[in-house]
């Protein structure tokens, strides 16, 4: 069971706020203001078993091959130990892209848990998104990017899978 999400709850993400002083905004609707900030409401909404935000901000070529049920098992069956942000590289153009890097930790069943990735995140139409790379993007080099930017996918998002 996830914990409590009450808006005067510390935020999972760490940051020392109130989850309504923080991530908690973002899960009721309101756009993050960049990959990092994208980031950190994300893993706090696997902490707190906000799925369905978990996937909405992601690319939306990808939302339906998304594996639903399996995120809210293991967001449900973990206990999440923290979050740690290495940094941002925010690379600019339009659409706009990024890369966070991040080590998360959990406990389950199997013992502790720590993943250390460095995600890949675009901005479209005055939203980010998270590029998640095991969901395989269907387009070739020369296809129109899926983030709906405007460019081709070579020029895009590509280098950020």
């Amino acid at each position: 069971m996830p914990p409590s999400s009450s808006p005067e709850t510390a935020c999972p993400c760490g940051s020392g706020n109130l989850l309504s002083a923080c991530c908690g905004h973002y899960h009721d609707g309101t756009p993050a203001p960049s990959a990092e900030t994208l980031m950190r409401s994300r893993y706090s909404a696997y902490v707190l078993g906000k799925i369905d935000y978990l996937k909405a901000t992601t690319l939306p070529a990808q939302q339906a091959e998304l594996d639903t049920v399996a995120m809210q098992v293991w967001s449900a069956q973990s206990t999440w130990l923290g979050l740690e942000v290495e940094g941002a590289e925010v690379h600019g153009g339009k659409p706009e892209h990024a890369f966070v890097t991040f080590t998360a930790r959990w406990h389950d069943e199997n013992g502790e848990h720590a993943h250390r990735e460095r995600s890949g995140f675009v901005q479209n139409g005055g939203r980010w998104y998270f590029i998640d790379s095991t969901v395989p993007l269907k387009a070739t080099r020369n296809d129109p990017c899926p983030c709906g930017g405007g460019l081709k996918f070579k020029k895009c998002c590509a280098g950020f899978v």
